[in-house]
Protein backbone atom coordinates (compact mmCIF):
# COMPACT_ATOMS: atom_id res chain seq x y z
CA UNK A 1 0.00 0.00 0.00
CA UNK A 2 1.14 3.61 -1.02
CA UNK A 3 0.53 6.69 1.44
CA UNK A 4 -0.44 9.59 -1.20
CA UNK A 5 -1.24 12.22 1.10
CA UNK A 6 -2.26 12.57 4.36
CA UNK A 7 -3.43 15.27 7.01
CA UNK A 8 -4.31 14.94 10.57
CA UNK A 9 -5.28 17.72 12.75
CA UNK A 10 -4.80 18.61 16.34
CA UNK A 11 -7.99 17.56 17.24
CA UNK A 12 -6.99 13.99 15.28
CA UNK A 13 -9.84 14.70 12.81
CA UNK A 14 -8.46 14.34 9.18
CA UNK A 15 -7.86 12.39 5.94
CA UNK A 16 -5.51 9.93 4.03
CA UNK A 17 -5.11 8.77 0.66
CA UNK A 18 -4.41 5.56 0.02
CA UNK A 19 -3.02 3.23 -3.17
CA UNK A 20 -3.57 -0.19 -2.20
CA UNK A 21 -1.41 -2.75 -4.41
CA UNK A 22 -2.43 -6.24 -2.94
CA UNK A 23 -5.10 -7.87 -1.51
CA UNK A 24 -3.57 -8.00 1.56
CA UNK A 25 -3.80 -4.13 1.35
CA UNK A 26 -8.24 -4.70 1.02
CA UNK A 27 -7.78 -6.41 4.06
CA UNK A 28 -6.23 -3.99 6.09
CA UNK A 29 -8.45 -0.94 4.19
CA UNK A 30 -11.33 -3.12 5.47
CA UNK A 31 -10.48 -2.47 8.94
CA UNK A 32 -9.53 1.09 8.40
CA UNK A 33 -12.82 2.28 7.32
CA UNK A 34 -15.58 2.62 9.88
CA UNK A 35 -19.05 3.55 9.98
CA UNK A 36 -19.56 7.27 10.14
CA UNK A 37 -16.28 7.80 7.91
CA UNK A 38 -16.58 9.92 4.81
CA UNK A 39 -14.80 7.65 1.85
CA UNK A 40 -13.90 9.62 -1.35
CA UNK A 41 -13.37 7.38 -4.37
CA UNK A 42 -14.06 7.02 -8.27
CA UNK A 43 -16.60 4.66 -9.63
CA UNK A 44 -19.47 4.05 -12.04
CA UNK A 45 -22.90 5.00 -11.91
CA UNK A 46 -25.72 3.85 -14.41
CA UNK A 47 -27.20 7.42 -15.55
CA UNK A 48 -30.30 8.12 -17.78
CA UNK A 49 -30.53 11.13 -20.18
CA UNK A 50 -33.52 12.19 -22.02
CA UNK A 51 -32.94 13.66 -25.06
CA UNK A 52 -35.25 16.47 -26.46
CA UNK A 53 -37.68 13.90 -28.59
CA UNK A 54 -38.54 12.01 -25.19
CA UNK A 55 -36.20 9.26 -25.61
CA UNK A 56 -34.54 7.83 -22.77
CA UNK A 57 -30.91 6.67 -22.91
CA UNK A 58 -28.75 4.56 -20.36
CA UNK A 59 -25.49 4.64 -19.91
CA UNK A 60 -22.71 4.01 -16.95
CA UNK A 61 -20.70 7.35 -16.56
CA UNK A 62 -17.30 7.34 -14.33
CA UNK A 63 -17.12 9.89 -11.81
CA UNK A 64 -15.82 11.01 -8.43
CA UNK A 65 -18.30 10.59 -5.25
CA UNK A 66 -17.86 11.26 -1.54
CA UNK A 67 -20.45 9.30 0.83
CA UNK A 68 -20.85 8.61 4.45
CA UNK A 69 -20.13 5.24 5.09
CA UNK A 70 -22.91 3.00 6.26
CA UNK A 71 -22.29 -0.57 5.50
CA UNK A 72 -19.04 -2.44 5.01
CA UNK A 73 -19.10 -5.34 2.60
CA UNK A 74 -15.52 -7.49 2.19
CA UNK A 75 -15.11 -10.31 0.41
CA UNK A 76 -11.64 -11.78 1.80
CA UNK A 77 -11.06 -14.68 -1.06
CA UNK A 78 -11.17 -12.01 -3.32
CA UNK A 79 -10.35 -8.83 -2.02
CA UNK A 80 -13.71 -7.07 -3.01
CA UNK A 81 -14.59 -4.25 -0.94
CA UNK A 82 -18.13 -2.81 -1.14
CA UNK A 83 -18.81 0.41 0.58
CA UNK A 84 -22.11 1.75 0.55
CA UNK A 85 -23.64 5.70 2.20
CA UNK A 86 -25.15 8.17 0.95
CA UNK A 87 -23.49 11.11 -1.09
CA UNK A 88 -22.75 14.13 0.65
CA UNK A 89 -21.46 16.16 -2.27
CA UNK A 90 -23.53 16.94 -4.93
CA UNK A 91 -22.23 16.88 -8.53
CA UNK A 92 -24.35 16.60 -11.88
CA UNK A 93 -25.08 12.66 -11.73
CA UNK A 94 -25.78 11.84 -8.08
CA UNK A 95 -27.71 14.34 -5.94
CA UNK A 96 -27.22 15.07 -2.44
CA UNK A 97 -28.20 12.36 -0.05
CA UNK A 98 -28.74 9.68 -2.48
CA UNK A 99 -27.02 6.25 -1.91
CA UNK A 100 -24.84 4.66 -3.60
CA UNK A 101 -21.84 1.48 -3.49
CA UNK A 102 -18.49 2.41 -4.29
CA UNK A 103 -16.24 -1.01 -4.90
CA UNK A 104 -12.88 -0.07 -3.70
CA UNK A 105 -10.68 -1.94 -6.40
CA UNK A 106 -6.47 -2.45 -6.47
CA UNK A 107 -4.35 0.01 -8.23
CA UNK A 108 -6.89 2.90 -7.61
CA UNK A 109 -6.85 5.84 -4.94
CA UNK A 110 -9.30 6.79 -2.31
CA UNK A 111 -9.45 9.14 0.17
CA UNK A 112 -10.63 8.23 3.93
CA UNK A 113 -11.74 10.86 6.17
CA UNK A 114 -12.50 10.51 9.71
CA UNK A 115 -13.52 12.68 12.38
CA UNK A 116 -11.12 11.67 14.77
CA UNK A 117 -7.87 9.16 13.68
CA UNK A 118 -7.26 6.84 16.52
CA UNK A 119 -3.72 4.99 17.90
CA UNK A 120 -5.11 1.91 15.76
CA UNK A 121 -5.97 3.47 12.88
CA UNK A 122 -2.79 5.07 12.28
CA UNK A 123 -0.87 2.27 13.36
CA UNK A 124 -2.47 0.36 11.01
CA UNK A 125 -1.85 2.60 7.91
CA UNK A 126 1.88 2.73 8.80
CA UNK A 127 2.25 -1.32 9.20
CA UNK A 128 -0.14 -1.01 5.48
CA UNK A 129 2.63 1.32 3.94
CA UNK A 130 5.79 0.13 5.36
CA UNK A 131 7.51 -2.89 2.73
CA UNK A 132 9.72 -4.10 5.07
CA UNK A 133 6.26 -5.75 7.60
CA UNK A 134 4.37 -6.85 4.37
CA UNK A 135 4.33 -10.52 3.44
CA UNK A 136 5.56 -12.39 6.59
CA UNK A 137 5.38 -15.58 5.79
CA UNK A 138 5.57 -16.67 2.12
CA UNK A 139 4.55 -20.45 1.15
CA UNK A 140 5.52 -22.17 -2.29
CA UNK A 141 4.80 -25.88 -2.83
CA UNK A 142 7.04 -25.92 -5.88
CA UNK A 143 10.36 -25.61 -4.14
CA UNK A 144 12.74 -27.36 -6.41
CA UNK A 145 11.50 -26.19 -9.40
CA UNK A 146 11.85 -22.67 -8.28
CA UNK A 147 15.61 -23.31 -7.65
CA UNK A 148 15.76 -25.47 -10.74
CA UNK A 149 14.77 -22.82 -12.81
CA UNK A 150 16.84 -20.24 -10.96
CA UNK A 151 20.04 -21.87 -11.64
CA UNK A 152 18.93 -22.55 -15.15
CA UNK A 153 18.10 -18.82 -16.26
CA UNK A 154 21.13 -17.61 -13.67
CA UNK A 155 18.44 -15.61 -11.49
CA UNK A 156 21.14 -15.17 -8.95
CA UNK A 157 19.22 -13.59 -6.16
CA UNK A 158 17.28 -16.56 -5.69
CA UNK A 159 20.41 -18.56 -5.61
CA UNK A 160 21.88 -16.41 -3.00
CA UNK A 161 19.13 -16.75 -0.52
CA UNK A 162 17.70 -20.18 -0.63
CA UNK A 163 19.14 -20.53 2.80
CA UNK A 164 16.07 -18.50 3.35
CA UNK A 165 13.28 -20.77 1.75
CA UNK A 166 12.55 -23.61 4.15
CA UNK A 167 10.37 -26.91 2.98
CA UNK A 168 8.00 -28.32 5.72
CA UNK A 169 5.55 -31.26 6.06
CA UNK A 170 2.48 -31.19 7.92
CA UNK A 171 0.06 -33.87 8.52
CA UNK A 172 -2.91 -32.36 5.86
CA UNK A 173 -3.27 -29.30 3.21
CA UNK A 174 -6.00 -27.75 5.48
CA UNK A 175 -5.72 -24.51 6.84
CA UNK A 176 -5.61 -25.49 10.46
CA UNK A 177 -2.35 -27.48 9.59
CA UNK A 178 -0.89 -23.75 9.20
CA UNK A 179 -0.77 -23.62 13.12
CA UNK A 180 1.39 -26.98 13.08
CA UNK A 181 3.72 -25.47 10.36
CA UNK A 182 4.49 -22.60 12.43
CA UNK A 183 5.45 -24.27 15.37
CA UNK A 184 7.98 -26.60 13.76
CA UNK A 185 11.15 -25.51 15.17
CA UNK A 186 12.83 -24.49 11.92
CA UNK A 187 10.22 -22.56 10.60
CA UNK A 188 10.62 -20.66 14.57
CA UNK A 189 14.17 -19.91 13.86
CA UNK A 190 13.54 -18.48 10.67
CA UNK A 191 10.38 -16.39 11.58
CA UNK A 192 11.47 -14.97 14.92
CA UNK A 193 11.39 -11.51 14.17
CA UNK A 194 7.83 -11.61 12.26
CA UNK A 195 4.86 -10.32 13.15
CA UNK A 196 2.55 -13.77 12.90
CA UNK A 197 5.61 -15.28 14.45
CA UNK A 198 5.27 -13.53 17.44
CA UNK A 199 1.52 -13.71 17.90
CA UNK A 200 2.11 -17.93 17.68
CA UNK A 201 4.37 -17.83 20.27
CA UNK A 202 2.34 -14.75 22.59
CA UNK A 203 -0.84 -17.22 22.31
CA UNK A 204 1.41 -20.61 23.15
CA UNK A 205 3.09 -18.75 26.26
CA UNK A 206 -0.77 -17.59 27.19
CA UNK A 207 -2.53 -20.89 26.90
CA UNK A 208 0.88 -22.63 28.69
CA UNK A 209 0.01 -19.87 31.39
CA UNK A 210 -3.54 -20.51 31.49
CA UNK A 211 -2.73 -24.59 32.08
CA UNK A 212 0.51 -24.05 34.52
CA UNK A 213 -0.83 -20.73 36.26
CA UNK A 214 -4.47 -19.45 35.39
CA UNK A 215 -4.09 -16.43 37.80
CA UNK A 216 -1.34 -15.05 35.44
CA UNK A 217 -3.74 -15.72 32.54
CA UNK A 218 -7.33 -14.06 32.05
CA UNK A 219 -9.39 -13.78 29.03
CA UNK A 220 -12.35 -11.61 28.28
CA UNK A 221 -13.31 -7.73 28.49
CA UNK A 222 -14.39 -8.14 32.36
CA UNK A 223 -11.19 -9.71 33.85
CA UNK A 224 -8.65 -8.53 31.40
CA UNK A 225 -9.61 -4.94 32.65
CA UNK A 226 -9.50 -5.64 36.23
CA UNK A 227 -6.01 -6.80 35.51
CA UNK A 228 -5.45 -3.94 33.56
CA UNK A 229 -6.36 -1.58 36.90
CA UNK A 230 -3.88 -3.06 38.65
CA UNK A 231 -1.34 -2.49 36.33
CA UNK A 232 -0.78 -6.46 35.77
CA UNK A 233 -0.65 -6.93 32.15
CA UNK A 234 2.49 -7.81 30.54
CA UNK A 235 0.98 -8.68 27.04
CA UNK A 236 -2.19 -7.99 25.94
CA UNK A 237 -3.46 -10.19 23.12
CA UNK A 238 -6.53 -8.32 21.29
CA UNK A 239 -8.35 -9.45 18.21
CA UNK A 240 -9.06 -6.78 15.09
CA UNK A 241 -12.63 -7.37 15.22
CA UNK A 242 -12.64 -5.69 18.29
CA UNK A 243 -11.71 -2.49 16.34
CA UNK A 244 -13.92 -3.16 13.23
CA UNK A 245 -17.24 -2.33 16.12
CA UNK A 246 -20.06 -0.52 14.81
CA UNK A 247 -20.36 0.50 18.31
CA UNK A 248 -18.05 3.81 18.68
CA UNK A 249 -17.87 3.19 22.47
CA UNK A 250 -17.31 -0.40 22.40
CA UNK A 251 -13.98 0.40 20.00
CA UNK A 252 -13.02 3.39 22.43
CA UNK A 253 -12.78 0.93 25.33
CA UNK A 254 -10.80 -1.20 23.70
CA UNK A 255 -8.30 1.53 22.35
CA UNK A 256 -8.52 3.10 25.71
CA UNK A 257 -7.35 -0.55 27.03
CA UNK A 258 -4.35 -0.35 24.47
CA UNK A 259 -3.42 3.08 25.66
CA UNK A 260 -3.16 2.39 29.20
CA UNK A 261 -1.34 -1.28 28.96
CA UNK A 262 1.46 0.25 26.93
CA UNK A 263 1.78 3.56 28.73
CA UNK A 264 3.09 1.00 32.33
CA UNK A 265 5.49 -0.77 29.29
CA UNK A 266 3.40 -3.77 28.15
CA UNK A 267 3.39 -5.26 24.93
CA UNK A 268 0.31 -4.77 22.94
CA UNK A 269 -0.33 -7.59 20.22
CA UNK A 270 -3.20 -7.03 17.37
CA UNK A 271 -3.74 -10.19 15.60
CA UNK A 272 -5.52 -10.66 12.09
CA UNK A 273 -8.54 -12.59 12.76
CA UNK A 274 -8.09 -14.22 8.84
CA UNK A 275 -4.98 -16.01 10.60
CA UNK A 276 -5.76 -19.11 12.53
CA UNK A 277 -3.77 -17.72 15.91
CA UNK A 278 -7.14 -14.82 15.36
CA UNK A 279 -9.41 -17.37 15.10
CA UNK A 280 -8.50 -19.48 18.16
CA UNK A 281 -8.17 -15.84 19.79
CA UNK A 282 -11.50 -15.02 18.86
CA UNK A 283 -12.96 -17.69 20.35
CA UNK A 284 -11.73 -16.38 23.74
CA UNK A 285 -14.06 -13.50 23.20
CA UNK A 286 -11.30 -11.94 20.95
CA UNK A 287 -9.17 -10.15 24.03
CA UNK A 288 -6.54 -12.14 26.63
CA UNK A 289 -3.80 -10.71 29.03
CA UNK A 290 -0.38 -12.72 29.83
CA UNK A 291 0.05 -10.84 33.79
CA UNK A 292 3.40 -9.89 34.83
CA UNK A 293 2.47 -10.83 38.68
CA UNK A 294 -0.76 -13.52 39.75
CA UNK A 295 -4.17 -11.72 40.70
CA UNK A 296 -6.23 -14.90 42.39
CA UNK A 297 -8.57 -11.79 43.92
CA UNK A 298 -10.45 -11.04 40.93
CA UNK A 299 -11.58 -14.67 40.77
CA UNK A 300 -12.54 -14.90 44.42
CA UNK A 301 -14.36 -11.11 43.92
CA UNK A 302 -16.08 -12.97 41.22
CA UNK A 303 -17.40 -15.84 43.09
CA UNK A 304 -18.44 -14.20 45.91
CA UNK A 305 -20.68 -11.71 43.72
CA UNK A 306 -21.95 -14.63 42.11
CA UNK A 307 -22.97 -16.03 45.77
Amino acid sequence: MKLVKKRIEKDRSGFVELYPEELEDMWHVYNLISLGDNLKATTIRRVQNESNTGSVESQRVRLTLTITVEDVDFDPQGGLLRIRGRNIVENKYVKMGMYHTIDLELNRNFTLFKPEWDIIALERIEEACDITKQADVAADQLYEYIFTEALRQDIRSLVENKSKFILIHCSSGHKHSLQEVLQDSAVQSQLTDTKFAREIVALDKFFKMLNDDPDRAFYGWDHVRKAEERGAIGTLLLSDELFRSADIPTRKKYINLVESVRSIGGKVLIFSSLHVSGEQLNQLTGVAAILNFPLPDIELEEEENQS
